[in-house]
């Protein structure tokens, strides 16, 4: 992130801080507990808001949570680090809002963090991987995706099964991206896997043709892609344009159904991580694409499944802590070990992350993903 919004990130705690004297804790009084949704709802939603409303709507119909009811209200984080900034002081200024779902770009996420923590505003990342969100010791922030680090270490793990020993990197040169490689990079190392270029981009397709002649002469295995959907879907293109045969491994940023179904099958064969997978046999998952399909006439996504999954820990927290105020939530969650919900288990380190949550592989086959299987 750059020192302008470092700057207006500074600006904002300041603000916060100067207004919140003399008020009752957030989630104290009677009413709505309050939840606010920060994501690129006009540009890349993907199901995310949907399966947030459908879990409020069955926790409401229930009930409610310790007699209340709960009530979302959403800002459009436009995918970038200003958006980010402005949706969280945005929930900020809003006494009632307890906790935040969001955000989804890991550099919208690390910059709307600091807010919320001098806010004592909890924040649930569905979407941010970067290993930075967590690394600053905040009490109220929290992801339910695993990081880069252990993303990359399943797909190092699964490199090293297939017998890879040579790989090229390409990667967009942002927090996702770097962090990405970088963790890729290690943690292949320590398996055996040599990385024998790795580039954020390339001039044309002659410079790329250039580039896969240059790794097959050096015995290169597969290509590692941690770049983010639409630009990772035109990367798989160009290489396989480029005359590359070589087998493709992408993180979560390439799970789209997009790339499976890109013109002319240019994909097949690519292996994404992902967090949901609709095809295991558990109830709590098969229940959920029933309901999900019935209301929106569609199957869900992982980003519908992360926003259920993720009212529904939010639930669990307030009603294991008792209250609705977001210190009471944080430490709950901070607590929670072996929650199960439609993408799997959940328990949370003291920095906030994920620690067991499962990682899922999917290949590209016949224009559909095949989700593999352990």
């Amino acid at each position: 992130m750059n020192n302008r919004w470092w700057l207006a990130a500074t600006v904002l705690l300041i603000l916060l801080a100067g207004c919140s004297e003399g008020k009752v804790e957030r989630g104290a009084a009677p009413g709505d507990i309050v939840i606010g949704v920060g994501w690129p709802l006009a540009s890349r939603n993907e199901g995310l808001a949907e399966g947030v409303q459908l879990a409020v709507e069955e926790v409401n119909s229930g009930g409610g949570v310790l007699g209340r009811q709960l009530r979302i209200v959403s800002a459009d984080d436009g995918g970038s680090a200003s958006g980010g900034l402005s949706a969280a002081a945005r929930f900020a200024a809003d006494p009632e809002t307890v906790a935040v779902i969001g955000h989804r770009g890991s550099s919208v996420s690390m910059a709307a963090a600091a807010v919320y923590e001098s806010a004592g505003i909890v924040m649930l990342s569905p979407g941010s991987t970067a290993p930075k969100l967590t690394a600053s010791g905040y009490r109220y922030v929290f992801r339910m995706i695993p990081s880069d680090s252990r993303i990359s270490e399943r797909l190092a793990r699964y490199a090293a099964s297939e017998g890879y020993r040579k790989v090229a990197i390409l990667y967009t040169d942002d927090e996702y991206g770097r962090g990405l490689a970088n963790a890729f990079e290690d943690r292949g190392k320590e398996l055996g896997i040599e990385t024998v270029d790795r580039l954020n981009g390339y001039t044309d397709s002659g410079d790329l043709a250039r580039l896969v002649r240059e790794w097959k002469m050096l015995g290169c295995d597969a290509v590692f892609v941690a770049q983010v959907m639409p630009q990772a879907g035109v990367t798989v293109a160009d290489l396989r344009r480029a005359g590359s045969d070589l087998p493709i491994i992408g993180g979560d940023g390439l799970d789209s159904p997009q790339l499976a179904q890109a013109e002319g099958h240019v994909a097949e064969g690519t292996v994404v991580a992902s967090i949901f997978d609709p095809t295991e046999d558990r109830t709590e998952v098969s229940a959920f694409i029933r309901k999900y399909k019935a209301k929106y006439g569609e199957e869900p996504g992982k980003w519908a499944a992360q926003g259920y999954d993720a009212v529904n820990l939010l639930v669990q927290a307030i009603r294991t802590a008792g209250s609705a105020q977001p210190s009471a939530i944080a430490d709950a969650l901070r607590g929670i070990r072996d929650w199960t919900g439609v993408t799997g288990s959940h328990s949370f380190d003291d920095s906030g992350d994920v620690t067991n949550k499962p990682i899922v592989l999917k290949k590209v086959v016949n224009g559909a993903f095949q989700y593999l299987k352990d």
